[in-house]
């Protein structure tokens, strides 16, 4: 591998003294808001049950920050599944653009790619697993190199520089040589996205990137994913319950529901928005069109005498079966 143009430093965001080591050429400028995932009627579901995801159309545009949202079991970490070919979807597409490096490419669709285009499309792509998923066995250091020594035949002096620039950038290069028992859970959700960044890829996809974490490291990590998107020219997917932080670093919310796209629009657009759910979701309401309780039979019937029992047995249930 040549250097030189191949290997581009680039330091500085405003006041902090943030090192991202790209290992490409410059690409050319962005069009703005082009999309990079085009998602065009996607249908999944697993097994024979009801679809969980049903008739989904979105787009993920490069350059941004862009939060997918939604109430627990709606499709977010699924969507995110999809996006990196571990999953299929049963109708529609999940169109990749092509690389800024080969504009003569057309948009390919992940689900029909073979193994060796799907190990392609992967190697554009970061991601970031709930509560970090580092090696235990690994160090912090050698956690950040093992997609460089997978996926590269970089020679070890230039691993480790890449490494521990990647490491400088979530603030944790001091940290090389301990082990993730060593470390808190927010300094190992700052590893895992110094991993995910390790190969310098397009896309970055969050999932639940804040879950757990205090205050002072959720904040961190906020800042983090807004800082690296922008410095490094990446475009990212965040997962998250997380409605300040995600608000205040999104471009662009997405909230699923019901299979569908309840809202999508800028987070001040999807915080004022007039839809029932999106609007109970946001002000975090406990009954609405999500109901508090699951569908049951009558009171009655797990509570009353045996004679109500029967009758409201007899006379008609809210739906369900009792637990």
């Amino acid at each position: 591998m040549a250097l030189g143009d191949s290997l581009i430093i680039k330091s500085g965001w405003h006041r902090s003294s943030l090192f991202c080591l790209r290992l490409h050429p410059s690409p050319p400028p962005l069009t703005l808001n082009a999309p990079l995932v085009d998602i065009r009627g996607l249908t999944f579901g697993y097994g024979k049950g009801r679809p969980i995801l049903d008739g989904v159309t979105l787009s993920i545009a490069r350059g941004q920050v862009t939060a997918i949202m939604g109430a627990s079991g709606g499709g977010k970490t699924t969507l995110l599944r999809l996006i990196g070919g571990q999953v299929r979807a049963q109708v529609g597409e999940v169109r990749l653009a092509a690389p800024l490096n080969r504009p003569d490419r057309e948009p390919e669709d992940v689900g029909r790619m073979d193994l060796t285009q799907l190990y392609e499309a992967r190697r554009r792509m970061g991601m970031l697993f709930q509560f970090g998923a580092l090696f235990t066995d690994l160090s912090v250091f050698d956690n950040v190199a093992f997609p460089l020594r997978e996926h590269t035949n970089l020679p070890e002096s230039l691993v480790r520089d890449i490494v521990l620039m990647k490491l400088h950038a979530v603030g944790l290069r001091g940290a090389r040589d301990l082990m993730p028992s060593e470390i808190s859970g927010g300094m190992a959700r700052r590893v895992a996205l110094a991993r995910a960044i390790a190969l310098d890829p397009e896309l970055v996809m969050y999932d639940e990137p804040f879950a757990g974490l205090d205050p002072i490291s959720l904040g961190t990590a906020a800042r983090l994913i807004r800082r690296l998107n922008d410095t490094m020219g990446l475009t990212s997917i965040v997962v998250s319950h997380d409605l300040d932080e995600t608000f205040q670093i999104a471009d662009r919310v997405i909230v699923l529901a019901h299979g569908k796209v309840a809202a999508d629009g800028t987070p001040d657009e999807v915080r004022h928005s007039s839809d029932e759910l999106v609007s109970q979701f946001v002000s975090a309401r406990p009954d609405g069109p999500v109901k508090f309780h699951y569908p049951a039979t009558d009171v009655a019937v797990d509570f009353g005498p045996p004679g109500a029992q029967s009758a409201a047995g007899t006379s008609g249930a809210t739906g369900g079966a009792p637990r």
